[in-house]
Parts: structure tokens; C-alpha cells; sequence
């Protein structure tokens, strides 16, 4: 039992994402009912069981469902080794970031990719078949046995290359295909601006906008060959709260870009550390964004949306660039997030935004019954 009147959500502070079982929520801002995290998430499953109908689509289209997206899962500096645990803990459907570097051993001179958010000391870290793909091999392959697509994709693995050697990109692309047959993928046509329909499997992969994941991706994929990998459209240079989407991203979405990135000083001036009060405003600021991106065809994320104390036990290895300063902050714009149907929320806080997503779905659903 989390807080009392006056004190929303107050247990939530410094608890762990694993722990979070039980969430206290206003009613009519009256009262308060207590909810239980695994009940949350069974209802929004038999929710979205009954509406699979509708949802099971060759072309999966934006603004259809709004995702929490694990910021940073994997290990940071050989602690938080239990992150991707913690994210998957939250249930499906999530997305799921993963840094990526090209190490190079100087005794023997082989080279691999790497799972890390700084240039490795060591080829000691994770790698993404292990780390990303085997971790998912379960529930990948029991939602293909058990053949209900309602949710599909389950996992969106978002790739930040953060090194784009050839060979690293070669590397990905090659480690992609083995899993193909868990993949969403579409057709590559010799038109690019023609959007070809998504197969949908479980696991969906983007990545950033770079030139070179383009270049890797898709321009050296054959016309009729399967795309495994969707990048980010380019967006320009220094916007702020006052630049209209149309002229952020004035362009629809093509058939190998297909989603748009943002860093939420886009939507609230300074970025997360300088945001004030919520106004309305920056509701409708977010809303023009989402709707834009949508209408053009892209799939939309802002990054990374955390509040904890500013101590350094609030953190769990958090950059503080990111930090709202308290979880009521956070939920506020997670809650404003849902409302407006981003599709990723990106935050390092996962139990924390998957329940409030999960009690928002709920919500929504009972609305939707009436």
C-alpha cells in the first residue's frame, strides 16, 4: 500500500522497479483504490485479448498502442546487471534499448559487437545475441506455438549504434537474419518512398537515423529482399517547444524510415531539469507532435522520462540530465504521454511507468465499455 491523501504515489520513491506490486491511485479525486501490478497487467492483457480483431494487422500502423521503452537495458560500468530482468518483469508488449560498440581485442585483433553505453575497456561485456535475443527466446517462441498475434510485436529492440564501422553494421545485420523468422519485416521496393506492408512477428527493430544504418540496412538490400531493420527519419538541427512539427520533420514516412526520435526539450523548454509545472500548453505542444508524427506515418518516442530525488541514492545509475526531480513529475508526463499516444516512452524507471501505463489502458478500457 503506496501513500495516503496528500502524498500520491509517495512509496514509489526509491523502491526498485522489481518491487513495485502494488499501485495507489485517485478516484474521481475523491478517494484512493489500491491495485495490484499483476492484476493491472492480466486485466490490459484480457482487454487487448478482446480487441485483437482489429489490432492483428499486416501493416502496423502508428498510434496504436503506447509503449514504455527500457532506456539503457544492460549492464552500466559491471553493475545493473539485472536491468533487462527488470524490464521483461513488466510484461509484453515493451520496447527495449540496446548501445552498441565495435571492440577490437589488440592481442588478437578479432573484433565483435558490444552492449555498452561507453567505449568497452574490455571485450568482457554482454553481446546481443545472449544479452537480447536468447533472454527472449521463451517468449518469443511460446507466443509463436501458441499462435494468438494480439500483442505482436511483443519486444521492440531499439538499436543505438554507438560506433558504425562497416563491419559492426554487417555484423548486426548478419546476427538479424538468423533470427529473421522472428522478425517484422517488410519487403524492400526499388521505390523508397513506398511504405510496404510490415509482417507481423514478435519482435520489431529500429534504429537511429544515421546515413551509415541506412546505407547498411537498406540501400545494399536487394528490391524484393525482406528489410529487418527500421531507421529514424532526420529531424532538424536545435528545435525547441516552438518549432512547428511540419518543420521539424517535414517529410513523410518512407519505407525504410519509419519513426521519429525526440529528446523532450522539444516539448518543455531546458529539457527535463528545467521543467516546471505542467500546463496546458505543453499538452497541447505534445499532442500537435504526436498527432503530426502520426499523420506523416511515423511511429514517435521521446527520451528519457525519469523523476526520483536528486541524492545519490535516488539514481540507479540514471544520467541526471534526464531527471524531473520526483516520481510525481514523472507520472505526470507519462500520464500526458498516454493521453496523447506516444508510441515509446523512453525512462530508466520500468515498473514505475509500465504500471501507471497499465492502470491508464485499464482506464481507458472501462471508458471505452460504457
Amino acid at each position: 500500500y503506496f501513500g495516503q491523501t496528500g502524498t500520491r504515489m509517495a512509496g514509489l520513491r526509491n523502491l526498485p522497479s522489481s518491487r513495485v506490486s502494488l499501485l495507489l491511485f485517485s478516484v474521481g479525486g475523491t478517494g484512493y483504490v489500491k491495485l495490484p501490478l499483476r492484476s493491472l497487467l492480466i486485466s490490459t492483457a484480457l482487454v487487448a485479448a478482446s480487441i485483437a480483431p482489429a489490432q492483428e494487422r499486416a501493416y502496423l500502423e502508428p498510434g496504436t498502442r503506447v509503449l514504455m521503452d527500457a532506456h539503457n537495458c544492460y549492464p552500466y560500468n559491471g553493475k545493473f546487471a539485472d536491468r533487462i530482468e527488470r524490464a521483461i518483469a513488466t510484461g509484453t508488449p515493451l520496447a527495449i534499448e540496446q548501445d552498441l560498440y565495435w571492440y577490437t581485442d589488440k592481442a588478437t585483433g578479432k573484433s565483435w559487437p558490444v552492449v555498452s553505453h561507453d567505449q568497452p575497456a574490455d571485450g568482457s561485456g554482454p553481446v546481443l545475441r545472449q544479452h537480447f535475443f536468447e533472454r527472449i527466446r521463451p517468449i518469443v517462441e511460446k507466443a509463436m506455438r501458441d499462435g494468438s498475434r494480439a500483442n505482436w510485436p511483443l519486444v521492440t529492440l531499439n538499436l543505438e549504434f554507438k560506433t558504425k564501422e562497416r563491419e559492426h553494421l554487417t555484423a548486426i545485420w548478419n546476427l538479424l537474419g538468423e533470427y529473421e523468422d522472428w522478425l517484422c519485416t517488410a519487403e524492400r521496393s526499388s521505390d523508397p518512398d513506398r511504405v510496404m506492408p510490415l509482417g507481423l512477428k514478435p519482435v520489431l527493430v529500429l534504429t537511429g537515423d544515421g546515413d551509415e544504418e541506412a546505407a547498411a540496412f537498406h540501400d545494399q538490400v536487394l528490391p524484393g529482399a525482406r528489410l529487418r531493420v527500421f531507421g529514424a527519419v532526420h529531424v532538424v538541427k536545435d528545435a525547441g517547444p516552438d518549432t512547428p512539427p511540419a518543420k521539424m520533420v517535414p517529410q513523410r514516412a518512407t519505407n525504410y524510415r519509419r519513426w521519429w526520435n525526440n529528446p523532450w526539450k522539444v516539448i518543455e523548454r531546458g529539457g527535463q531539469v528545467k521543467a516546471g509545472v505542467w500546463t496546458a500548453e505543453d499538452e497541447a505542444r505534445l499532442s500537435s507532435m504526436v498527432a503530426y508524427a502520426h499523420r506523416q506515418g511515423f511511429w514517435i518516442r521521446f527520451y528519457t522520462l525519469n523523476g526520483y530525488p536528486d541524492t545519490p541514492a535516488g539514481s540507479g545509475g540514471w544520467s541526471a540530465s534526464y531527471n524531473f526531480g520526483s516520481l510525481e513529475q514523472a507520472v505526470e508526463r507519462w500520464d500526458a504521454s498516454f493521453r496523447a499516444g506516444v508510441d515509446f516512452i523512453a525512462t530508466d524507471q520500468y515498473g514505475e511507468c509500465s504500471a501507471v501505463l497499465a492502470s491508464q489502458r485499464l482506464r481507458a478500457a472501462q471508458r471505452n465499455a460504457h
